[in-house]
């Protein structure tokens, strides 16, 4: 398929004969004259190709190249070339998601691959084709949980638990018969508070929501939590980060019930908030409770390998009372580049991806600490951390932007202390850069 697809009188002619009228009148007839549009458009005068290409170039141009230490949920990770050349040809560019199985098996066979990769990933038994993103994802889990628990009606979840995911959390619980409770976190080792997470647990939970790493990147111990949420009956769910999988325990290794995730890092650029893709896995056991779409692989009649839809829980295909969820699409075209990113990076690639990662934000920390900026938490972190700032830490934002930084996220957009920032780092971060940023916020300041 081309960018443009040119149309002929005679084209038109033929479409009009088929569709049994004269002309495009005919067509637009039921509009009252009065409704429709009298003279001529106010559009410019039509220019050539090659100057429409440069008044484009000349609009791109305005738009900053920043070097971004800037996460909190989003990552400016390298995709590799292959993953946007994929994405972008028309077979599935142009491909919406297929309601019966028999639509597209190119489509299908993809959010196979796709689901069988996030398994391998996480170590977890099944994976749907998807959610919208981290947030509905981690939010579909707990009702999920609920699903699962049904005698109970309480959710804990973390406050270190990313701001945004929880405003996502609120819309779906609200105007339900549930309970969300929040669980502390240690202010000085920015984990979560066991002792306090203890005190809440009782059998009205349902499930508990850990974020691993958090929002702050700093590491939980998930598996003493698995052990304090189990003994009491609860379904633990964890939203993690893939990356991080690439050295941290995945959530199958720590008997997670549910575990969720922004694919966002996997491949896709950073796009003004999406589209990205939620990532969704659970137990076997909990299969007949999950959200969304699940591809499947069989044999026909004759012995040939296909795809088919295995299970579709959304409220349009079943009785609207007992749909798991009401989300409507999964997010095939981001799911799609995923799995062409785990397939290219393979593991020893997303484990270098990890590790180097994890390198350069420890660099930056040590870099940073320094020269006055220091660590907030305590705890181990990842490739994202907070520090504490000599002065209100979005000035600081705004200053660097003129230097070609975006120097992090200021956590008093989440109403927290104007002088924190939070930082993070991944393998694109070269030295120089982070040197550079160093050298920046010693001018600044």
């Amino acid at each position: 398929m081309g960018p443009y697809i040119p149309m002929t009188e005679e084209d038109k002619r033929q479409m009009l004969k088929r569709i049994g009228v004269s002309s495009f009148e005919e067509l637009i007839v039921d509009i009252p004259p009065e409704a429709r549009f009298k003279g001529r458009l106010r559009l410019p005068e039509a220019v050539s190709e090659y100057e429409v290409k440069k008044i484009l170039e000349d609009i791109a141009e305005q738009n900053l190249r920043l070097t971004i230490f800037a996460g909190g949920g989003s990552y400016d990770h390298y995709v590799p070339a292959p993953v946007l050349h994929i994405m972008a040809r028309p077979e599935f560019y142009t491909a919406y998601t297929p309601y019966q199985a028999e639509v597209s098996q190119g489509t299908l066979q993809a959010m196979y691959e796709y689901q069988s990769l996030i398994c391998e990933l996480t170590g977890m038994d099944v994976a749907n084709a998807s959610m919208y993103d981290g947030g509905s994802a981690l939010a579909e889990a707990g009702l999920m949980a609920l699903r699962i628990r049904p005698k109970r009606n309480v959710i804990l979840y973390p406050a270190n638990l990313n701001p945004l995911y929880k405003r996502v959390i609120d819309s779906y619980f609200h105007g339900q018969r549930l309970q969300l409770q929040e669980v502390k976190f240690d202010n000085e080792t920015g984990q979560l508070d066991l002792d306090d997470l203890k005190a809440k647990l009782n059998e009205d939970v349902a499930g508990v929501i850990v974020q691993h790493p958090n929002f702050f990147g700093v590491l939980e111990d998930v598996f003493e939590i698995e052990r304090i949420v189990h003994e009491v009956g609860a379904a633990l769910i964890v939203s993690f980060d893939p990356i991080s999988l690439g050295i941290l325990a995945p959530p199958g290794e720590y008997n997670a019930d549910i575990a969720v995730a922004e694919g966002q890092p996997l491949g896709l650029p950073l796009a003004f908030g999406g589209p990205y893709l939620g990532i969704f896995t659970a137990k076997f056991e909990y299969i007949r409770q999950m959200p969304g779409r699940i591809s499947g692989k069989t044999i026909d009649a004759v012995g040939n390998t296909g795809f088919v839809m295995t299970l579709q829980t959304r409220e349009q295909h079943i009785k609207r009372e007992r749909a798991t969820s009401n989300i409507c699409s999964n997010q095939q075209l981001c799911a799609l580049g995923v799995a062409v990113y785990l397939s290219l990076m393979g593991k020893e690639g997303i484990k270098e991806v990890a590790e180097q990662s994890l390198f350069r934000a420890h660099y930056l920390a040590e870099k940073l600490q320094a020269i006055g900026f220091p660590l907030v938490f305590k705890g181990p972190f990842f490739r994202e951390f907070a520090v504490r700032t000599p002065k209100p830490a979005n000035e600081i934002v705004d200053n660097l932007v003129d230097e070609g930084f975006l120097a992090g996220v200021p956590l008093s957009l989440f109403g927290m202390d104007d002088d924190l920032l939070l930082i993070a780092v991944t393998e694109k971060r070269t030295k120089q850069e982070m040197d550079s940023f160093v050298s920046k916020l010693k001018e600044l300041l």
